[in-house]
């Protein structure tokens, strides 16, 4: 979009204004998220809102609501700025770096780049914004609306304050995640928005997420907070922070990516662009956001929501000069089903209200229409070696029960709630009656089986700890006694 279309055309004075689009909503949950998704255009005031839910088990689901601002047609096809939700793409290119071996997370930034300052702060403290480094770049960026070129934003850097000693805190940093971009283009041999087409953009078919907005874009707005007045906010480029906040997109792509975050397995199944267990990594709460209210927390990237009942939700919000975007997906509860993702774009950016769509239309994607329920067929039986040891053992002083599902060995506290997820172990090569607990409880930690005579197993350590048939102290008390 040029700057004169920006500024010529206001909100609601095209033939697209005020309308409703929806796609794949014939269900009365489909009616139900268009519903919320229409009090939100109107409650939070946003001349342009596009909604999109992904899931993998039912049609991509899309409203929008409202006009451009600009002579194109408001649709699914429209693009916002995304801000900060590209940050999570960012985070995402780290670590396929790190991935292919071209970094570490625990190096400093100076062992790939030439810096004048600040070299010493860590990829992970970058990524988790804990490296106390200065929100923004040296200089007034959001008075000027100049941002840095590569050159200027490192010779600038000594000019920037370390706000907080490294690891101390969570302090956000656009300046961080610029350095990040930079350190992708190092180790790659190529500009950031090169290397992110062809390592994510690409693989995952996101074709209308871009660096610039092209011809189809909505005109950002701020809205008058006394008024029903909206007026266009100029465009930027973001220049070398761009990783930090550069992208436009589509709600179908935002929601897209949400799913893909929360769910990489079911989207890019042989882990091209990146494996699962690594986006599981990247999920980890490194840091919460508040010291007194554990609301949200922030892993290696991306933001993490707790919902209550082990549901979580992971993603990333975006504020630009008359955009705001909320992109998540959700992970864990019953009835949610593979691949959950959720984007609420919006025109305005003083529309703080829409952030709390993207979450609302996840919860009731998965209370109005959740995933349907596979029955239970029986399964192949354990293994000979494995059938000994399963049933109830006691360790600590608690009662566990070891069981054989899905073709793995697992074990439960006997009083967990049912929502909680067991311990899953797999057998480590070369090694028999030893294996390694892969997710749940003590991952990481080996479980070793020791037999009698008759090969009848009789104990095992499970992270050093005695796990026995009945009930003992630690001086091996025996209770039946």
């Amino acid at each position: 979009m040029t700057a004169a279309a920006g500024r010529t055309a206001a909100a609601g004075t095209t033939a697209a204004a005020a309308g409703t689009t929806e796609a794949a909503g014939t269900s009365a949950a489909a009616g139900q998220l268009a519903r919320m998704t229409r009090q939100m255009q109107v409650q939070a005031r946003v001349p342009a809102l596009a909604a999109a839910v992904f899931r993998a088990d039912r049609p991509l689901w899309t409203c929008t609501v409202g006009g451009t601002g600009n002579d194109t047609a408001l649709d699914e096809q429209t693009r916002f700025r995304i801000g900060s939700v590209t940050k999570t793409f960012t985070a995402v290119l780290t670590m396929q770096c790190r991935d292919d071996g071209l970094l570490d997370l625990d190096d400093p930034l100076d062992r790939h780049l030439d810096l004048p300052a600040h070299g010493e702060l860590t990829v992970r403290r970058l990524l988790s914004h804990t490296a106390g480094l200065q929100r923004e770049p040296y200089g007034d960026v959001w008075d000027t609306l100049r941002a840095p070129d590569a050159e200027q934003l490192i010779a600038e850097l000594a000019r920037a304050e370390r706000v907080l000693p490294s690891g101390r805190r969570y302090h956000y940093s656009n300046l961080g995640m610029a350095l990040l971009g930079r350190l992708v283009e190092q180790v790659r041999g190529g500009t950031w928005a090169q290397v992110l087409t062809e390592k994510v953009l690409t693989p995952l078919g996101l074709m209308a997420t871009t660096v610039t907005p092209g011809p189809r874009a909505a005109t950002g707005f701020l809205v008058d907070a006394y008024s029903d007045e909206a007026h266009p906010e100029p465009p930027t480029d973001f220049g070398a922070v761009g990783p930090a906040a550069q992208l436009w997109s589509t709600a179908p792509d935002m929601a897209r990516w949400a799913a893909f975050l929360a769910d990489p397995a079911a989207l890019d199944a042989t882990g091209r662009v990146l494996a699962p267990t690594t986006l599981e990594e990247m999920r980890w709460p490194v840091t919460v956001t508040d010291e007194s209210v554990w609301s949200g927390g922030f892993g290696l990237g991306l933001i993490l929501v707790p919902q209550g009942e082990r549901v979580v939700h992971v993603g990333h919000d975006g504020a630009m000069p008359g955009f705001l975007a909320g992109v998540y997906g959700r992970r864990g509860g019953e009835g949610t089903p593979a691949a959950l993702g959720a984007a609420v774009l919006g025109s305005s950016g003083t529309a703080a209200q829409l952030l709390e769509l993207p979450h609302r239309l996840l919860a009731a994607a998965v209370e109005h229409d959740p995933a349907d329920i596979d029955p239970w067929l029986p399964g192949e039986p354990a293994p000979e070696n494995v059938r000994g040891l399963l049933g109830r053992w006691w360790g600590e002083g608690f009662e566990y029960v070891f069981s054989w599902h899905d073709g793995t060995l697992r074990a439960r506290g006997a009083g967990d709630p049912a929502g909680r997820p067991p311990a899953v172990f797999a057998p480590v090569a070369d090694r028999p009656d030893v294996y390694r607990t892969v997710s749940g409880r003590e991952v990481g930690e080996l479980l070793r089986l020791t037999r009698d005579s008759d090969g009848v197993v009789v104990r095992m350590h499970w992270a050093t700890y005695r796990f026995t048939r009945h009930q003992e102290s630690f001086d091996r008390y025996d209770f039946r006694a």
